[in-house]
């Protein structure tokens, strides 16, 4: 994946730390051993030490230079337990809480990242994505500038018949059923910085919808243009969004030039902003599965400092791929 390869040479150019809460997994264990051989990032395991050792040598996986945190005799625990009980108290936490919450691999993994003894942080091998995103928002915590986080899908566009090859963003695909036009708007703002981090080419936003500039009348439609509003009040200086807009106006210069008057893209979109988490996870995994594009995520957006989701099902691949990703937002 030609793309992929140079997040790899990024990711190269600065090892960032990332910790990985289910240390104990084997697949957590292969990814980790292949990422810290090929020089993209220094890897912490969260677990039983004992167990994360097993493990690695029933696999024939030599730990060597990985570093191991076990919570419960970590030196970092007490400050770690003091934090979480200062952010949660108002929240009605006790002390007695913090105390085991802290303990959790996961909570101890956020933690870690919250008091900058690692640059990502990475869980949902065993997790549910409920609990890993509950965890992110607790401990690490949303940007400032945003009401919510969200996600999105680094599709990549590399097969023999893609012309021309490219890599985009496809936002949101994971989290954010039904959302409104402020959260649509957010949703857009947050995956056009996803896109200045990870793509070689300016963000260049469309608003997708069964619309195209007025062609439609629905409040489905009016919820696109309302966001689209928004969205352009708080983009970054210079991104150009399109929008309320169809796909193939989007991302064809033809049909855009035959659909859209005075058009802000000319059908040149790289990064899709779907109407609700229906239209974003068919969309996806169309494109995946008919249209054979490489999916890496949903990655996490919107929040303080790199923190994502893997899927239970997940492969080691998938693991190096999202610790190479996580490795890349980390460096801002």
């Amino acid at each position: 994946m030609p793309f992929f390869d140079s997040l790899i040479e990024r990711a190269r150019a600065k090892p960032q730390t990332i910790v990985l809460a289910e240390g104990e997994d084997r697949r957590i264990i292969e990814a980790a051993r292949r990422v810290t051989d090929d020089g993209i990032a220094r890897c912490v395991l969260v677990g039983d030490s004992d167990e994360i050792g097993r493990v690695a040598a029933a696999a024939e996986i030599e730990l060597g230079d990985i570093t191991i945190e076990m919570p419960a005799a970590s030196q970092y625990l007490q400050s770690y337990i003091d934090e979480l009980y200062r952010l949660r108290k108002h929240k009605g936490m006790t002390r007695a809480e913090a105390e085991q919450q802290a303990l959790d691999p996961l909570a101890f993994a956020d933690l870690m990242l919250r008091a900058n003894h690692a640059d990502g942080s990475i869980a949902g091998a065993r997790y549910t994505t409920g609990d890993r995103v509950r965890s992110a928002l607790q401990i690490v915590g949303v940007l400032p500038t945003f009401r919510s986080v969200s996600s999105f899908m680094l599709m990549l566009f590399e097969a023999g018949h893609h012309r021309p090859h490219r890599a985009m963003i496809f936002a949101d695909c994971g989290l954010i059923i039904d959302p409104d036009p402020e959260q649509l708007a957010d949703i857009a703002v947050a995956a056009a910085l996803s896109a200045q981090q990870l793509l070689d080419d300016e963000p260049r936003v469309a608003m997708l919808s069964f619309s195209t500039d007025g062609s439609a009348s629905h409040p489905h439609v009016d919820k696109v243009r309302e966001a689209t509003r928004i969205a352009r009040r708080h983009m970054p200086m210079g991104v150009r969004v399109e929008g309320e807009v169809q796909l193939d106006a989007a991302i064809v210069p033809a049909v855009a030039a035959k659909k859209i008057e005075k058009s802000q893209l000319d059908g040149s979109a790289n990064v899709l902003i779907f109407p609700d988490l229906d239209a974003g996870n068919i969309g996806y995994k169309l494109a995946q599965r008919f249209g054979d594009a490489h999916v890496i995520g949903p990655v996490l957006q919107g929040l303080n400092r790199p923190a994502n989701d893997l899927s239970r099902g997940c492969s080691v691949d998938d693991v190096y791929y999202l610790i190479t990703l996580t490795a890349v937002q980390s460096l801002g």
